[in-house]
C-alpha cells in the first residue's frame, strides 16, 4: 500500500533550524580537517593534481594521453577537469594542506546542505541521527578526488528535484547552472540526468489529475534543458561518451575496489543499514508512494552493485523519504521552537573562528599522503637508473605520473580498456608465465615497480637478465640488465 502526501500547513521558519545544519557543517569540517591524512589515502589524487596543473599551465584541456607509454597519443579526455584544476590550485597555494582543506570544505558543504534540507521536515535530534548514519556509510569514500567536490552539487540538485516533485510542479530553471557545474566537476552528472525522470514520475503522482499534462510538459522541457546544460563543457557531448566508456569496462570493473559489488561475507556498515531499514519498515509499516518506492529500490540496487554508489545511497535516501515519513509518523514531525537569531555577524564570527583554527592547525601539522611517503625510495631508484618504460602496479600509476615517469597503467581505466586491464592483471598474477614474459619483451620494459606480494616479484628475483635494485614493505623495483633490441608494436590483445 502507499499513501500520497501534500505540503504541510505548518509555518516553516528556516531560522529555527539554521543552527542545526550550521553545527553539522562546522563539526564535519573540523573532524575531516583533524583527520586530514585520511583524505589523502587514494593514489589517484596524485594524477588528478598533475592533470589540473597541466590544464592551468596550458590554458587548455587534454584530448590525448600524455602520461603513459602504452597509450601515448591516443584519445583521452578529462571529464573532471574543473575539479582537477581546483585541486591543483589548492595544492599550489597550500601544498597537501590546501588539498585537505578544499576536500573537507566540499564534504562539509554536502552534509550541511543535506542537514538543511532534512531540517524542514524532521526534528534536530532525528536529523543528527541521520547525519551520523550517512557519515558512517560515506566516510570510506571521502577522499581528495573529484567526486567529493561534486557532492554539494549533487545534494543541491536532488533537493531541488525533490521539492519540485513534492509540489507537483516542474523544477526551477535556476537548477540548470548546477548541472553545468556538475558536468565539469565529475562524470556522475549522468546520474543527475537520470534523477529527472525518477522525480518526474513522483511529480505526476502528486499533481492533481487536471494538471498532469502541464506538469509532464514542464518536466520534459526541464529535462531537455538539463541535457543541453550537460553539453556546456570544453568537450561538448564528449563527456557523455566518456562516461559510457567507463560503464562499458565489463569484467575490468571487478578489479577496481570502488566498482566491486557490496561484500556481505562479513558485517559491514551498508549491511547493518539495510537490515535496520528493512526491520524498521516491517515494524512501523512504512508506506511510500510508488514512484518513491522505485527510487528507494533503485538507490539500493546501485549501492549493492558498486561500492562507490554507497555514498549516493547514503546522501539521497534521506531526501527521498524524509517528508513522507514525517507526514506518516507524528514523532518525526518537526515542531516549531523558539526562533534563534542567526545574524550575518554571527555567521561571519563562526567562519572566522573556523578559518583561524584551520590556519593554526595546518601550520602545526604537515599532511603527507601515505603512498607519497612510502614509495619515495622506490620512485627515486627508478629515476636514478633512468627507467622510462616501467611495468607498474595499477595502484602505483598516480604517483609515477606525479613524478614525471611514464606509466604502463594508472587509474584512468577508460583509457586502457577492458582487455588491456584484464591482461595486465592476469600477467602480474602469473596465470600464464609465457604471457608475462612476452609482455616484458613486447613493451620493451626496462624496469618494474610492483607490490612485494605480487607473484611476478618472485619470478623476477630468479629470472636471468633482471636484478632487484630496491625493496621495502611497500614496493620492489627490478631493472633489466640485458640490452633491449627493437621489438614489435606494443599489443596486449
Amino acid at each position: 500500500m502507499s499513501i500520497a502526501y501534500t505540503e504541510r500547513a505548518e509555518t516553516r521558519n528556516p531560522i529555527v533550524a539554521a543552527p542545526a545544519w550550521l553545527f553539522v557543517g562546522a563539526g564535519i569540517y573540523l573532524l575531516l580537517l583533524i583527520h586530514g591524512d585520511g583524505l589523502l589515502r587514494d593514489a589517484d589524487t596524485f594524477w588528478q593534481i598533475k592533470v589540473g596543473q597541466w590544464i592551468a599551465a596550458h590554458h587548455a584541456v587534454p584530448f590525448t594521453d600524455i602520461y603513459s607509454f602504452t597509450r601515448a597519443g591516443e584519445p583521452w579526455i578529462s571529464t573532471s577537469w574543473l575539479a582537477q584544476v581546483l585541486f591543483a590550485q589548492a595544492f599550489d597555494v597550500g601544498g597537501w594542506a590546501g588539498v585537505v582543506v578544499l576536500t573537507a570544505l566540499a564534504a562539509a558543504g554536502a552534509y550541511t546542505l543535506l542537514a538543511h534540507a532534512l531540517c524542514r521536515f524532521l526534528p534536530p535530534l532525528q536529523v543528527g541521527v541521520v547525519i551520523c548514519a550517512v557519515f558512517v556509510l560515506a566516510s570510506p569514500h571521502l577522499l581528495a578526488r573529484p567526486h567529493v567536490l561534486a557532492m554539494p552539487v549533487m545534494i543541491a540538485w536532488a533537493s531541488g528535484l525533490v521539492s519540485a516533485s513534492r509540489r507537483g510542479n516542474a523544477p526551477s530553471p535556476w537548477l540548470l547552472p548546477l548541472m553545468i557545474a556538475w558536468v565539469n566537476l565529475h562524470g556522475s552528472f549522468v546520474f543527475g540526468l537520470a534523477l529527472i525522470g525518477a522525480f518526474a514520475l513522483d511529480a505526476l503522482w502528486n499533481a492533481e489529475a487536471g494538471r498532469r499534462k502541464r506538469v509532464a510538459l514542464g518536466w520534459m522541457l526541464f529535462g531537455v534543458a538539463a541535457l543541453g546544460a550537460s553539453g556546456v563543457t570544453p568537450y561538448g557531448w564528449g563527456s557523455l561518451l566518456a562516461v559510457r566508456n567507463i560503464l562499458g569496462l565489463g569484467k575490468a570493473l571487478s578489479l577496481i575496489v570502488e566498482w566491486r559489488p557490496a561484500d556481505f561475507s562479513h558485517v559491514s556498515a551498508i549491511e547493518v543499514c539495510l537490515l535496520g531499514l528493512l526491520g524498521l519498515a516491517l515494524f512501523r509499516g512504512v508506506r511510500l508512494t510508488p514512484p518513491r518506492i522505485l527510487l528507494v529500490l533503485g538507490l539500493t540496487q546501485m549501492a549493492l552493485a558498486h561500492n562507490r554508489n554507497i555514498e549516493v545511497f547514503a546522501f539521497l535516501l534521506p531526501l527521498v523519504v524524509a517528508e513522507p515519513l514525517s507526514v506518516q509518523f507524528a514523532a518525526l514531525r518537526r515542531t516549531e521552537g523558539r526562533a534563534i537569531s542567526l545574524s550575518a555577524a554571527r555567521v561571519a564570527a563562526v567562519v572566522l573562528l573556523l578559518g583561524g583554527f584551520t590556519a593554526a592547525f595546518v601550520a602545526s601539522r604537515p599532511y603527507v599522503p601515505a603512498d607519497g611517503k612510502s614509495l619515495t625510495g622506490a620512485v627515486q631508484a627508478l629515476k636514478d637508473h633512468g627507467a622510462r618504460r616501467v611495468l607498474n602496479e595499477y595502484a602505483f600509476g598516480g604517483l609515477l605520473i606525479a613524478a614525471d615517469v611514464p606509466v604502463f597503467i594508472d587509474g584512468r581505466t577508460e583509457l586502457y580498456g577492458e582487455q588491456f586491464v584484464l591482461a595486465h592483471d592476469n600477467a602480474l598474477r602469473l596465470w600464464d608465465i609465457g604471457k608475462f614474459l612476452a609482455l616484458l619483451d613486447t613493451y620493451r620494459i626496462d624496469a618494474t615497480l610492483l607490490d612485494p606480494s605480487s607473484p611476478a616479484v618472485h619470478l623476477l628475483d630468479r629470472l636471468a637478465g633482471w636484478r632487484r635494485i630496491y625493496g621495502d614493505r611497500d614496493a620492489v623495483v627490478h631493472i633489466r640488465t640485458t640490452d633491449l633490441a627493437s621489438q614489435i608494436r606494443p599489443s596486449l590483445d
